[in-house]
């Protein structure tokens, strides 16, 4: 059975079940600040379990992308070296929100596995939580009773805490669970050792391929159990295993989830991929099939973040997303041979094989290949940077052991891999104080994991029940009751506080706009709201203090000025958008923006450098549009269908519901949740300030609106007027700036004959300092040039002979220049090289460089240094 049918069974099986079927969320949370990546089923549905929001069905079934690379459920490191593990996989699940329970989900995970996909029962074994004494959760009896009436006991496992009660955190809804696992051995490993002892001992043929999750408790923060409002069910099942146990392989890499991927990179790389089938492989066969199975599986991660919106980059997810390609490039780099990038042409074979169920791989497949392959290129450029740096170490390392504290400074600053540096150093010769890198490995961590710790109290429920509204579309100010509080304490921030009100005028932070500021007013006193923004459907409010009177009556005031300044620059997002869509064409899609009250920031898909005649024409449209006084329109709550119908943009890596909000000015209609002006005159003016690259296919415009533009004028006319009184006010500032650079410029070519001059005079003086050290003409010396001078007198000299050996020193400004030439005769015949030369002695005056085996500079900051780094060059040539 191929993998698309058994997904399509399952669902059908539950929809015949009275299941909803809807899509996947986005594997990229936007709208989630306790998590970076969707990294289980139920993570879309989180508000349901909570209570803070209805679904549109008490049934639902789906298939989810989720992602596992950081934070609690981390199995970056495990996947490639074996068969089962992997950052993306697919979830397929079926969801009770306060419906049914166990004694409807058992049967059906039953009747699902052993009639619809017929898998044999005798190779099926099922656990049941044994109960906690110290959490006063008892034995789960009655899922037990029920699996009796398929199973015989003998194949009921009592599970403990770890295997078989399900958290999703810290804090939060959790439940005992009941798995199913699958033994995949053969006949004669099965009869000589029982499935029943290998169930969840990571055997990689004796998988759980089931999971139902029971929701009755939320874990409080003292670690407590209290019971929901309501019992859930969660249904977890790995989609590749269960394809994996269909399709009778051993392996999740060797089902057709896998293996069109695995036959492009045997295509590209001439290598050959073994199954789990064949045994006793070499050695070098098994770091192939290891390397092979990490590029497989982290493409797919990386193209679907990018897919739903999130691009590689430096910093929290993008540098998840980075490090994953990364690991993907440097196991091809090392163990598949692969110099150039070649990752990005797996994309389209991913698109074709899962472009019927997820529609946004296909649609997103040139802009997923386009920074896949850029960011292959750069980290390949990295890694060539990398292998000179590790030169460098094991010529100043004395013996053979390699610091670690050296390793981690090439990882940590330069990304280049430890497992790639150990690998390198046992091939010349050298190991690898392993201890040492590790011991700063753990300091970072240390650092990072205080840096970014917050520990979050429970709830106080001021008024029971979910009655919390949003009224900020129309108001600015409401009357309030605080129906929650909690107190969140971090390293970055310090304690704050989180409230939450029965009917909000504050915008949450969301769709790219920042939440709203202002202040909650009671008779008695002010409290100042410094953020605002949203969590599993609830508006948060944060506070440096909370009310002395919480009970109280407050007025929610939002900072208007603030607001007012922030829809201008959101509206003018939406009209940019067109203009560029109008100008460069309909290519160009939104791929992320930033509105705040000072500017807007928007990244669009387009292969080439917006033009500065494009950019004019941008800033032209938009202005067009704000002369107009185009009013808004706003839709509130229009099915989603009849928005995109009547021509609203959905935009890119969001997620929208049944019915949607639409905003239109003029032309311009997208779906969007933000706050916008009444009227595009309320903008007043528009000014792109920049445009750049922020990826492969990637631009990004900076611009600013109305007293933003106001004081980008002024501090424009007053930086002309600086230049007229600089200049002596003349007549035509242009024309006096146009002459002020040619004099300029003859001055420059005086000077510059001039210091050729002088250095052709002191040629004949250095010439006579050059002393004789073990048959080298050696000299080091500090000469009154500015750096290009001193080059043309190096070369100058070099003319002298053919065995020089030359470091002369320039402090121009204060700022201080070595420069080292070596006779190309002496490079060749000595083993000697400028560039390793200037970065020794670079150390002196703090700074470093290289260049040519014969010639190469150093800058640095340390001008003091300098007569060290002189008397050092000698040792060179003893």
């Amino acid at each position: 059975m191929k993998s698309q049918d058994i997904r399509k069974a399952y669902l059908q099986f539950f929809e015949s079940k009275g299941h909803l079927i809807v899509p996947s969320a986005p594997i990229v949370l936007k709208d989630d600040p306790t998590l970076m990546f969707n990294n289980s089923g139920m993570a879309q549905f989180k508000e349901y379990f909570l209570g803070n929001a209805t679904p549109k069905s008490n049934r639902i079934t789906d298939t989810q992308k989720c992602l596992r690379v950081s934070g609690k459920h981390n199995d970056l490191e495990d996947v490639g070296f074996d068969t089962y593990h992997h950052t993306m996989f697919e979830m397929l699940g079926n969801w009770s929100f306060g419906d049914y329970f166990k004694k409807e989900a058992i049967p059906w995970a039953w009747e699902f596995l052993t009639e619809v996909l017929k898998l044999d029962k005798d190779r099926l074994y099922v656990s049941v939580f044994e109960g906690n004494e110290a959490e006063n959760v008892p034995f789960d009896q009655e899922a037990f009773d029920i699996w009796k009436q398929f199973v015989s006991e003998d194949r009921i496992i009592l599970g403990n805490k770890k295997d078989n009660f399900w958290e999703m955190g810290d804090q939060g809804p959790c439940g005992p669970c009941s798995e199913i696992h699958i033994d995949l051995r053969t006949d004669a490993e099965r009869a000589a050792i029982s499935g029943f002892s290998l169930v969840n001992a990571d055997h990689p043929q004796v998988v759980e391929i089931w999971n139902n999750v029971f929701m009755e408790f939320n874990r409080k923060a003292d670690g407590s159990l209290e019971k929901l409002p309501a019992q859930h069910v969660d249904t977890g099942m790995g989609f590749e295993r269960l394809c994996m146990a269909m399709q009778n392989v051993t392996s999740n890499y060797d089902t057709d989830v896998f293996t069109p991927l695995i036959e492009k990179v045997e295509q590209i790389t001439g290598l050959k991929y073994t199954s789990n089938e064949i045994k006793n492989i070499s050695e070098e066969q098994n770091k192939t099939n290891i390397a092979i199975r990490v590029v497989v599986d982290h493409v797919r991660a990386v193209a679907f973040a990018i897919a739903d919106g999130q691009l590689p980059s430096n910093t929290g997810a993008g540098y998840v997303i980075r490090r994953i390609l990364r690991r993907a490039i440097r196991y091809g780099f090392t163990f598949l041979n692969t110099k150039e990038p070649f990752i990005n042409q797996l994309v389209a074979v991913l698109a074709d094989q899962m472009g019927e169920f997820f529609p946004e791989i296909k649609k997103q497949q040139t802009l997923v290949t386009n920074v896949i392959r850029e960011e292959e290129a750069s980290f390949l450029r990295t890694l060539d940077q990398g292998l000179q740096l590790l030169e460098n170490v094991m010529a100043e390392t004395k013996g053979k052991e390699v610091a670690g504290t050296k390793a981690f400074e090439l990882y940590d600053t330069f990304g280049f891999p430890i497992d790639l540096t150990a690998l390198i150093l046992r091939e010349r010769g050298f190991s690898l104080d392993e201890a040492g890198f590790d011991k700063a490995m753990q300091e970072q961590k240390s650092r990072s994991r205080a840096a970014s710790e917050v520990s979050t109290d429970d709830w106080k429920i001021m008024v029971d029940g979910n009655i919390e509204s949003f009224v900020g579309y129309d108001q600015v100010e409401n009357e309030v009751k605080i129906t929650r509080i909690r107190k969140v304490d971090s390293k970055k921030d310090g304690v704050l506080y989180q409230i939450v009100l029965d009917a909000t005028p504050f915008y949450p932070e969301g769709g790219g706009q920042v939440g709203d500021k202002g202040t909650l007013v009671s008779a008695n006193e002010t409290i100042e709201i410094i953020d605002t923004k949203k969590e599993n459907n609830l508006i948060l409010h944060f506070t440096k203090k909370l009310p002395e009177n919480v009970n109280a009556s407050f007025v929610a005031k939002v900072n208007t000025d603030l607001r007012a300044a922030t829809s201008k620059n959101h509206s003018a997002t939406h009209l940019m958008h067109q203009a560029l869509r109008s100008i460069l064409g309909t290519h160009v899609e939104q791929k992320g923006s930033l509105v705040n009250p000072k500017n807007l920031r928007f990244d669009f898909s387009h292969f080439s450098k917006v033009t500065d005649e494009e950019l004019q024409q941008v800033e032209d449209f938009v202005n067009a549009r704000i002369q107009e006084q185009l009013p808004l329109i706003e839709r509130r709550s229009i099915p989603i269908q009849q928005a995109l119908d009547e021509g609203a943009m959905a935009l890119f890596g969001e997620k929208y519901g049944d019915n949607v909000r639409a905003i239109k000015f003029g032309d311009s209609m997208e779906l969007c949740g933000g706050i916008h002006v009444n009227n595009t005159a309320d903008i007043w003016s528009f000014k792109i300030v920049s445009e750049g690259a922020v990826a492969a296919g990637i631009r990004r415009i900076e611009a600013i609106t109305g007293d933003g533009v106001r004081q980008f004028f002024a501090s424009q006319e007053e930086l002309l007027d600086e230049i007229k009184t600089a200049l002596k006010n003349p007549q035509d500032t242009v024309k006096a700036v146009v002459s002020l650079q040619d004099e300029n410029a003859k001055l420059k070519k005086q000077v510059e004959a001039l210091l050729k001059e002088k250095a052709k005079n002191m040629k004949a003086e250095l010439a006579n300092e050059l002393q004789q050290v073990n048959g080298v003409q050696f000299l080091a010396k500090q000469v009154d040039l500015n750096p290009e001078g001193a080059k043309d007198l190096a070369y100058e000299l070099g003319n002298l002979g053919d065995n020089l050996f030359l470091v002369l020193a320039t402090a121009e400004e204060g700022k201080p220049m070595l420069s080292c030439y070596i006779s190309k005769e002496l490079v060749a015949e000595k083993n000697l090289n400028a560039g390793q030369v200037v970065r020794e002695l670079g150390k002196f005056i703090q700074g470093g460089g290289g260049g040519q085996p014969f010639f190469a500079t150093a800058g640095g900051k340390n001008a003091a240094g300098i007569p060290d780094a002189l008397s050092k060059a000698i040792d060179f040539v003893k």
